[in-house]
């Protein structure tokens, strides 16, 4: 199966090991991945902020550079669900129509796993008491909840436990942070407490957005947890 990925701009800047996990772990399934170097931006942050020109260049831009792949693959599910925004940007019949192909063939990593490959466990080990964020974008665009803890709960030795009000915000929400920065950082302090509550080592996740508030948070706080996105922890062995 051929599988083109697509790293997104945080995976690309902050989280680059993170696309050498995700296509390890897609190669143990016997993908065969490809990196197309013309990728760029999906164009989120400016659909998010009103600027739809903008976003529809990109948008173009991304449909030619996948046009050849069989599946899309992003260790992102609000990237992803970009990708599956497109079709709304587009008036003409055409670009539609390459918007809507382009996102059938769009999945972020866990749901790729577990809806095309049909896999529930991959392998993997890490022994660590964890909690599992929920992103926005993957939970409630993408509408992808069940596979990221199906996989996890096949790792062995790992412990996923639940935390107070985990499909809360963290406060990342993309330009959020940005804009409304002193909202944003009493959501993640709340959000961070319920999680060092549980006594967790790891906090996972699927997004790199969430990771990097989450994990800012942690780290300037001193808090004794380790933050890890879900393809290091399915590539874990």
């Amino acid at each position: 199966m051929k599988v083109s990925l697509f790293i997104t701009c945080l995976g690309d800047c902050f989280y680059p090991d993170v696309g050498k996990d995700t296509v390890h772990v897609l190669e143990r399934f016997g993908c065969e991945v490809d990196f197309p170097l013309a990728q760029t931006c999906c164009g989120q942050v400016a659909y998010n902020s009103g600027y739809h020109k903008e976003a529809k260049e990109a948008a173009k831009h991304m449909i030619h550079t996948f046009a050849h792949a069989d599946y899309v693959v992003a260790p992102s599910g609000s990237c992803a669900a970009m990708f599956h925004e497109y079709e709304q940007l587009f008036q003409e019949e055409e670009w539609k129509e390459k918007a809507r192909v382009l996102a059938v063939k769009t999945y972020e990593l866990t749901q790729f796993l577990v809806e095309v490959l049909q896999v529930k466990e991959v392998g993997a080990e890490l022994n660590a008491k964890a909690v599992y964020h929920q992103s926005c974008h993957m939970a409630r665009l993408l509408k992808v909840k069940d596979a990221p803890l199906t996989l996890l709960r096949q790792v062995k030795g790992l412990e996923v436990v639940p935390f107070a009000d985990a499909d809360v915000c963290c406060g990342f929400g993309g330009t959020f942070a940005v804009k409304m920065a002193p909202i944003a950082e009493q959501m993640v302090e709340e959000k961070v407490q319920h999680m060092v509550d549980t006594d967790a080592a790891i906090v996972i996740g699927s997004d790199s957005g969430c990771l990097l508030n989450i994990g800012g948070w942690i780290n300037r706080q001193g808090k004794p947890m380790q933050v890890v996105h879900i393809a290091q922890v399915l590539n874990s062995r």
